[in-house]
Protein backbone atom coordinates (compact mmCIF):
# COMPACT_ATOMS: atom_id res chain seq x y z
CA UNK A 1 0.00 0.00 0.00
CA UNK A 2 1.27 3.07 -0.99
CA UNK A 3 2.10 6.32 1.47
CA UNK A 4 -0.90 7.61 2.69
CA UNK A 5 -1.28 10.05 5.99
CA UNK A 6 -4.76 11.53 7.35
CA UNK A 7 -4.66 14.37 10.15
CA UNK A 8 -7.75 14.95 12.03
CA UNK A 9 -7.60 17.87 13.81
CA UNK A 10 -8.66 17.46 17.43
CA UNK A 11 -12.35 18.40 18.53
CA UNK A 12 -13.33 21.16 20.63
CA UNK A 13 -12.50 22.20 23.97
CA UNK A 14 -13.84 25.24 26.00
CA UNK A 15 -10.91 27.26 25.43
CA UNK A 16 -11.19 26.18 21.41
CA UNK A 17 -14.77 27.61 21.73
CA UNK A 18 -14.06 31.37 23.42
CA UNK A 19 -10.59 31.36 21.26
CA UNK A 20 -8.05 31.16 23.28
CA UNK A 21 -4.46 30.88 22.34
CA UNK A 22 -2.56 27.43 23.00
CA UNK A 23 -3.06 25.66 26.40
CA UNK A 24 -3.89 22.12 27.02
CA UNK A 25 -7.10 21.19 28.15
CA UNK A 26 -9.54 18.24 28.46
CA UNK A 27 -12.16 17.91 25.07
CA UNK A 28 -15.93 19.61 25.83
CA UNK A 29 -19.01 17.54 26.13
CA UNK A 30 -19.65 18.03 22.31
CA UNK A 31 -16.73 17.57 21.39
CA UNK A 32 -16.03 14.48 23.00
CA UNK A 33 -19.45 13.19 21.98
CA UNK A 34 -18.94 14.20 18.00
CA UNK A 35 -15.50 12.56 18.28
CA UNK A 36 -17.18 9.26 19.14
CA UNK A 37 -19.73 9.85 16.42
CA UNK A 38 -16.51 9.04 13.91
CA UNK A 39 -15.48 5.90 15.50
CA UNK A 40 -14.39 3.63 12.48
CA UNK A 41 -14.64 6.45 9.94
CA UNK A 42 -10.62 6.77 8.73
CA UNK A 43 -10.69 2.80 7.57
CA UNK A 44 -7.66 0.77 8.24
CA UNK A 45 -5.03 2.93 10.41
CA UNK A 46 -1.19 1.09 10.30
CA UNK A 47 -0.49 3.65 12.35
CA UNK A 48 -0.89 5.81 14.33
CA UNK A 49 0.63 9.21 15.81
CA UNK A 50 -0.65 12.02 18.53
CA UNK A 51 -0.10 15.73 19.53
CA UNK A 52 1.02 16.01 23.08
CA UNK A 53 -1.82 17.89 23.99
CA UNK A 54 -4.76 15.99 25.57
CA UNK A 55 -7.50 17.30 23.73
CA UNK A 56 -5.42 15.02 20.49
CA UNK A 57 -5.30 12.50 22.95
CA UNK A 58 -8.85 12.12 24.51
CA UNK A 59 -10.07 12.36 20.92
CA UNK A 60 -7.99 9.74 19.31
CA UNK A 61 -9.26 7.46 22.17
CA UNK A 62 -12.71 8.57 20.97
CA UNK A 63 -12.25 7.59 17.70
CA UNK A 64 -11.23 4.19 18.34
CA UNK A 65 -7.33 5.09 17.71
CA UNK A 66 -4.01 4.25 19.59
CA UNK A 67 -1.20 5.91 18.87
CA UNK A 68 2.12 7.14 20.24
CA UNK A 69 3.19 10.99 21.26
CA UNK A 70 4.81 13.04 18.91
CA UNK A 71 5.95 16.41 20.10
CA UNK A 72 6.50 17.26 16.63
CA UNK A 73 2.64 17.67 16.49
CA UNK A 74 2.06 19.76 19.62
CA UNK A 75 0.61 23.13 18.71
CA UNK A 76 2.65 26.56 17.89
CA UNK A 77 4.23 27.52 21.37
CA UNK A 78 2.37 31.27 22.06
CA UNK A 79 4.77 32.53 24.53
CA UNK A 80 2.85 34.91 26.54
CA UNK A 81 -0.44 35.00 24.81
CA UNK A 82 -0.57 30.78 25.87
CA UNK A 83 -3.89 30.51 27.82
CA UNK A 84 -5.18 34.28 27.08
CA UNK A 85 -7.99 34.92 24.83
CA UNK A 86 -7.81 36.32 21.32
CA UNK A 87 -9.60 39.77 22.33
CA UNK A 88 -7.51 39.97 25.30
CA UNK A 89 -4.28 40.10 23.23
CA UNK A 90 -5.78 42.43 20.45
CA UNK A 91 -7.19 44.79 23.35
CA UNK A 92 -3.50 44.66 25.17
CA UNK A 93 -1.32 43.66 21.83
CA UNK A 94 -3.33 45.14 19.23
CA UNK A 95 -0.22 46.41 16.93
CA UNK A 96 1.45 43.13 17.83
CA UNK A 97 -1.08 40.74 17.41
CA UNK A 98 -1.55 42.02 14.09
CA UNK A 99 2.34 42.42 12.67
CA UNK A 100 2.03 38.53 13.48
CA UNK A 101 -0.51 37.76 11.21
CA UNK A 102 1.12 40.18 8.51
CA UNK A 103 4.75 38.30 9.58
CA UNK A 104 4.44 35.27 10.69
CA UNK A 105 8.23 34.74 10.72
CA UNK A 106 7.95 36.96 13.65
CA UNK A 107 7.35 35.82 17.66
CA UNK A 108 5.86 38.89 19.45
CA UNK A 109 4.73 36.47 22.14
CA UNK A 110 7.76 35.27 23.00
CA UNK A 111 7.25 31.95 21.52
CA UNK A 112 7.49 29.97 18.64
CA UNK A 113 7.33 31.50 15.07
CA UNK A 114 5.66 29.75 12.45
CA UNK A 115 8.61 29.25 10.10
CA UNK A 116 9.62 27.23 13.28
CA UNK A 117 6.17 25.21 13.44
CA UNK A 118 6.08 24.41 9.72
CA UNK A 119 9.61 23.35 9.27
CA UNK A 120 9.42 20.69 12.45
CA UNK A 121 6.04 19.47 10.95
CA UNK A 122 8.15 19.36 6.98
CA UNK A 123 10.26 17.08 8.85
CA UNK A 124 8.03 14.68 10.36
CA UNK A 125 6.23 14.65 6.84
CA UNK A 126 9.35 13.50 5.28
CA UNK A 127 9.91 11.33 7.88
CA UNK A 128 6.42 9.51 7.54
CA UNK A 129 5.74 9.90 4.21
CA UNK A 130 8.61 7.46 3.39
CA UNK A 131 6.52 4.83 5.33
CA UNK A 132 4.28 2.83 3.10
CA UNK A 133 0.34 2.06 4.64
CA UNK A 134 -1.91 4.31 6.00
CA UNK A 135 -0.59 7.03 9.10
CA UNK A 136 -2.94 9.10 10.64
CA UNK A 137 -1.71 12.11 13.03
CA UNK A 138 -4.39 13.87 15.17
CA UNK A 139 -3.15 17.20 16.69
CA UNK A 140 -4.40 20.69 16.19
CA UNK A 141 -5.45 23.62 13.32
CA UNK A 142 -1.89 25.16 13.60
CA UNK A 143 -0.07 22.01 12.69
CA UNK A 144 -2.42 20.69 9.84
CA UNK A 145 -2.29 24.17 8.40
CA UNK A 146 1.68 23.73 8.32
CA UNK A 147 1.44 20.42 6.55
CA UNK A 148 -0.47 21.69 3.75
CA UNK A 149 1.25 24.61 3.42
CA UNK A 150 4.53 22.33 3.17
CA UNK A 151 2.81 19.90 0.97
CA UNK A 152 1.48 22.22 -1.58
CA UNK A 153 4.79 24.27 -1.31
CA UNK A 154 2.92 27.71 -0.70
CA UNK A 155 4.12 30.42 0.79
CA UNK A 156 4.02 31.58 4.53
CA UNK A 157 1.02 34.05 4.49
CA UNK A 158 -1.05 30.83 2.98
CA UNK A 159 -0.95 29.93 6.53
CA UNK A 160 -3.25 32.15 7.72
CA UNK A 161 -5.70 31.77 4.47
CA UNK A 162 -6.49 28.14 5.42
CA UNK A 163 -9.17 27.00 8.02
CA UNK A 164 -9.06 23.90 9.65
CA UNK A 165 -12.03 22.92 11.46
CA UNK A 166 -12.38 20.76 14.59
CA UNK A 167 -12.84 17.02 13.61
CA UNK A 168 -12.14 17.86 10.03
CA UNK A 169 -9.63 15.24 8.36
CA UNK A 170 -6.78 16.48 5.76
CA UNK A 171 -5.40 13.27 4.07
CA UNK A 172 -2.34 13.03 1.69
CA UNK A 173 -1.51 10.64 -0.39
CA UNK A 174 1.19 9.76 -3.22
CA UNK A 175 2.02 7.66 -5.78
Amino acid sequence: MRPRITFVCQSTTRALRTVTFGGDEPLDDIGRENARRLEGSLGRVDRCWLSPALAARETAQALGLDGSVDERLRDCDYGRWNGRQFKQILLREPRKLVSWIRNPSTAPHGGEAIPSVLERVADWLRERGAQDGHTVAVSNAAVIRAAIVHVIEAQLPSFWKIDVVPLSMTDFRTN
